[in-house]
């Protein structure tokens, strides 16, 4: 099943998040976001520059529970005066939503309750793989690629919304 915009926006309201464009028109001139790439066991977290132009990984965090990954989400938030984030959200090379897309969802929602700062969800697919290509491009060693593999996904989810907001 493929979903129309309105069944977006319908889907956001009841992860009590906001549209792209709905962020675009609250945020400052200069105000940070951070970019959050959700896997099972490792969260990529990446952050924006405050003029919004360019994404860089920030961290990987090991997924415990989702209590400790609201702390630290607080804690980054908190010391780098993020006016919004990003989540991205892993649809399959259809559009349509699995079971990861959902449960990426599920945790989504229990954590923007907690934040307060406006959430949104864009599309992943193929972050993983873009962000592996790039550092071998880069000729980074194989052992590093895969350490910082999350982070970069979340950096090159959120150097998609920069360019978009930026359009």
């Amino acid at each position: 099943m493929i979903i129309n915009l309105r069944q977006i926006i319908i889907i956001l309201r009841n992860y009590n998040m906001i549209t792209i464009d709905e962020l675009k028109v609250q945020l400052d001139n200069k105000s940070r976001l951070l970019g959050v790439d959700m896997g099972s066991k490792r969260i990529g977290v990446s952050i924006s520059d405050e003029n919004r132009k360019i994404a860089t990984p920030f961290e990987t965090i090991e997924f415990t529970n989702i209590k400790n990954l609201i702390l630290r989400l607080k804690e980054i938030i908190l010391e780098n005066n993020i006016k919004g984030i990003i989540f991205g959200l892993p649809l399959n090379m259809d559009g349509t939503e699995g079971p990861s897309a959902q449960s990426v969802k599920d945790k989504i929602k229990l954590i923007s309750k907690e934040l307060n700062v406006p959430t949104t969800l864009w599309d992943e697919r193929l972050s993983t793989v873009a962000s592996f290509n790039i550092s071998s491009q880069l000729d980074i060693k194989l052992s590093k690629r895969v350490k910082n593999i999350d982070q970069n996904s979340a950096s090159f989810i959120l150097q998609g919304v920069l360019d978009y907001l930026t359009k």
